[in-house]
């Protein structure tokens, strides 16, 4: 759909979305943050933007560049903890002057990368719909990603769309495999339930292709939110080993019960963001639901009005993921 502008460029989805693009004859518009990464977006021959979306965008920046007819939205804090003001100011305020800059640019398309952490209870939910009720937030970015959400929902003149991609990996992952890996080396995970924990994950590039079907979908899709997965729930406990396996770390078990872990996860939850310099916690009460209930998505809305389906299932896109990420 014409020239592309895609934000959090100098990200894990963003970068693999604009090279993407590239390989396939398309000259996207790298937006980012980073000026030592843009720098080296630059260097790599994309045409980039710095501009940080939490002020307000200056449409005179992109102009130049020529006409942009649609935008993906891939920038976001995306963390378990953090102080609230943070999350809004990158997740509420940055899509809302992102809104307001696509409105200037007269894009027809804007695709806005959301998550099912929108979803999220301490408890059991399985084939969720995106037409389910969604419960008060289990932290402040489910919360910020739920305010963008309607945000975007509020620009019909843009052809919005939102994408809940559930458990992104891949080569170049900074957050979902590397902290599964660097929890593991370091201490012992948490069984819950007797290993009842299930969940589903998503290849970047099953997102990518979700991506280039929501820029080219009918009308009929403005204003709809989509679930994106594998389509493939599966035990925690094999994830956390089959990823820990392909890097020789042997993983600890310990049976744990779920309330005292919870209660304790919260006082220091809260802790943490009340004493200066504390950092994150060791666990949050959302990283400790991950390990004790079972989840998954029902994606048969983006099956029947994006006609997308994923391809790839966890153990290809785990062999795919190591092969590409030696290749770097």
């Amino acid at each position: 759909m014409g020239r592309l502008l895609i934000t959090g460029a100098t990200g894990f989805l963003g970068g693999a979305l604009i090279r993407h693009l590239r390989a396939k004859g398309s000259k996207p518009i790298a937006l980012g943050r980073s000026e030592l990464q843009c720098q080296h977006l630059e260097a790599e021959g994309f045409d980039v933007v710095r501009m940080d979306l939490s002020n307000p965008c200056d449409k005179d920046q992109i102009a130049p560049l020529g006409p942009v007819d649609a935008i993906v939205h891939c920038a976001a804090l995306s963390a378990p903890w953090g102080p609230r003001s943070a999350f809004v100011a990158a997740n509420v305020t940055g899509t809302k002057h992102l809104l307001d800059l696509a409105e200037k640019l007269g894009v027809r398309r804007f695709v806005n990368i959301s998550s099912p952490t929108v979803y999220f209870e301490m408890k059991d939910k399985e084939n969720v719909r995106e037409d389910a009720l969604l419960p008060p937030p289990i932290n402040a970015y489910a919360a910020t990603k739920a305010e963008a959400e309607q945000l975007v929902l509020t620009r019909p003149d843009l052809g919005p769309i939102n994408l809940r991609p559930r458990g992104l990996y891949g080569a170049g992952d900074t957050t979902l495999l590397p902290r599964l890996l660097a929890a593991a080396r370091k201490r012992p995970l948490p069984v819950f339930r007797n290993g009842a924990a299930s969940i589903d994950l998503t290849h970047v590039d099953d997102l990518l292709s979700a991506v280039e079907t929501a820029l080219e979908a009918s009308p009929e899709c403005e204003g709809e939110t989509f679930n994106i997965s594998g389509g493939e729930p599966l035990p925690v406990r094999f994830i956390v080993e089959r990823v820990c396996a392909t890097k020789g770390i042997p993983v600890r078990w310990q049976n744990r019960s779920l309330a005292p872990a919870v209660l304790v996860a919260r006082l220091l939850e809260t802790a943490s963001l009340i004493v200066p310099g504390a950092g994150e916690p060791l666990a949050t009460p959302y990283t400790l639901g991950l390990f004790a209930f079972r989840q998954s998505l029902d994606i048969s809305k983006a099956e029947r009005l994006l006609d997308w389906r994923p391809q790839i299932d966890f153990e290809s896109g785990l062999a795919k993921t190591l092969v590409e990420g030696n290749a770097r």
